[in-house]
């Protein structure tokens, strides 16, 4: 009878021992409590023990944990209704205030994370949420880390995802670019203009100085329009041809001229003016 009362505690003993060992994975750290008292230090990745009964070991992840924060609505300093989402990417640095000091600090984080964004929406303009989002994430990350550094969280970074804005902002943004858009290639249209007429009278310039570059750029278009196999060439009548019979023309009428004649006409006679009525 003794003996198996004997035998019995001693399997009941190596039963209590042998329930006692815990394996800690090497992303985790383990938090031991002692009658609901923190005792040791935190218990690193391998295998541990604790006293069954006594002990009662939490085990803490400490990975990089990413989590996405729900879809904010808000208005911007401007009067713009949005909608914006974010991630968060934290990690627990001390296992026993992440355990100790809140009761759930993936909540936690979470709550503060969409608050802060709500924060950030309200104090910002539409064209930093669109075009300079770098210095708001940075500027939500300290929003967020300053409450987590008191639960044992470290906040890695905080990335706006995605802005949404109404479908009738998207019209006029649209409108504003397009607008943009032909300023710009009514720009850039007039100053080639601008830079080819420059060329072209410099070019004139250096022609009119030298007849036979005009001539010789005369026959150059004439060969280009020969050598697309057109049925009809049109030949231009030479410019310094006209300006010969000009200047000839001008000389020979002020030789026909007799000295201190006027443009008027004679008057005509008597008998000229009676035959032109038609009496006798």
């Amino acid at each position: 009878m003794i003996v198996d009362v004997i035998l019995g505690l001693a399997a009941a003993g190596v039963i209590w021992f042998a329930a006692g060992f815990r394996v800690i994975r090497q992303f985790e750290r383990g938090v031991l409590f002692r009658f609901g008292r923190v005792s040791e230090a935190v218990r690193g990745p391998g295998l541990t023990r604790i006293h069954p009964g006594m002990d009662r070991l939490r085990k803490v992840n400490m990975q990089i944990v990413t989590m996405p924060v729900p879809a904010q609505d808000g208005i911007t300093r401007d009067n713009v209704t949005v909608r914006v989402d974010a991630v968060v990417y934290f990690k627990v640095v001390d296992p026993v205030r992440a355990t100790v000091d809140v009761q759930d600090y993936m909540s936690a984080v979470g709550q503060v994370a969409q608050t802060s964004l709500r924060s950030i929406i309200g104090k910002s303009d539409l064209d930093d949420l669109l075009s300079n989002r770098e210095r708001l994430n940075q500027g939500l990350e300290l929003l967020i880390d300053s409450p987590a550094v008191g639960w044992g969280v470290h906040i890695d970074r905080v990335e706006i995802k995605d802005v949404a804005l109404p479908e009738s902002m998207k019209r006029s943004m649209s409108r504003q670019a397009e607008a943009e858009r032909e300023r710009r290639a009514r720009v850039i249209s007039a100053d080639g203009e601008l830079q080819a007429s420059e060329k072209l009278a410099l070019a004139a310039a250096r022609m009119s100085d030298n007849p036979a570059a005009l001539q010789l750029r005369l026959l150059e278009t004439v060969v280009e329009v020969a050598a697309e196999k057109n049925s009809t060439l049109v030949l231009p009548f030479p410019v310094e041809l006209l300006r010969f019979l000009e200047t000839g023309t001008e000389h020979l009428g002020l030789r026909s001229r007799p000295p201190g004649a006027t443009n008027s006409a004679p008057a005509s006679s008597d008998d000229d003016q009676k035959l032109a009525l038609g009496t006798p």
